[in-house]
């Protein structure tokens, strides 16, 4: 079987944020949706393990902020990759509390939702929460949403180890040598995995093909989740 096939589902790619005795929390998501229009509800899938799920049962209460198109790896990784139990993540970016003091992600976002939890259900791994849509506000009229193809395809983004469309990566066959710039070392993130081959550099941040990973500079971050430069190890 391939398991390609489960990319040809489509998604979005939204921030769920909620908040309960006064500690707030978000997470990367790309499972949120409209299931109802009268009342207007939606539904997000949630790992259990994820600290935001359980401050959405102590609350009953969620936002959804969807991501605009070129929303910043930074931004991805800060609410994809770490952990609420270990920072404050939204310390240092902008966000609004909603009717119910609930927050909702401002920052490179183009609309959000306020929702009620009316329901929920476990599906193994995961627990889908159904809310009732409160209140809603459009942020960017005409910046397009960042879907889950743009953000892999283009963004070479992969999928949290929590998220529901996480798929182990297969070992990583050796191809042989076919210039010097293939022959050097290949270096992975420790935080999403993510593999940095001097062959392709990353020209987005202006680290040209055929840049050995040494002689990248010291602040460099990972273009997925914004890890920093320690954060890799040589792929073996």
């Amino acid at each position: 079987m391939n398991t390609e096939t489960f990319f040809k589902l489509t998604y979005g790619l939204y921030i769920i944020s909620t908040s309960s005795h006064g500690k707030m929390n978000g997470y990367v998501a790309n499972t949120a949706f409209q299931v109802t229009a009268e009342p207007p509800q939606v539904a997000i899938s949630c790992n259990k393990d994820n600290f935001t799920s359980h401050l959405i049962e102590e609350s009953g209460l969620f936002s959804i902020s969807v991501l605009e198109e070129q929303a910043s790896s930074e931004l991805i990784g800060l609410f994809g990759y770490k952990s609420g139990k270990d920072i404050n993540k939204f310390e240092s970016i902008p966000y609004v509390k909603g009717k119910t003091g609930v927050p909702i992600v401002t920052k490179e976002c183009i609309a959000w939702f306020e929702c009620k939890l009316i329901n929920q259900m476990d599906v193994g791994s995961h627990i889908v929460f159904i809310g009732e849509i409160i209140d809603f506000g459009l942020l960017h009229e005409t910046k397009e949403p960042l879907t889950y193809a743009y953000y892999r395809n283009v963004k070479k983004g992969k999928a949290p180890k929590n998220a529901p469309t996480y798929i182990k990566p297969e070992e990583p066959v050796v191809a042989s040598a076919k210039s010097d710039s293939s022959r050097l070392q290949k270096y992975q993130c420790l935080v999403c995995d993510h593999i940095y081959d001097p062959a392709e550099g990353d020209p987005d941040s202006g680290i040209l093909p055929g840049t050995a990973f040494e002689d990248i500079p010291d602040d460099w971050m990972c273009p997925v989740c914004g890890a920093g430069k320690e954060d890799f190890e040589p792929l073996r």
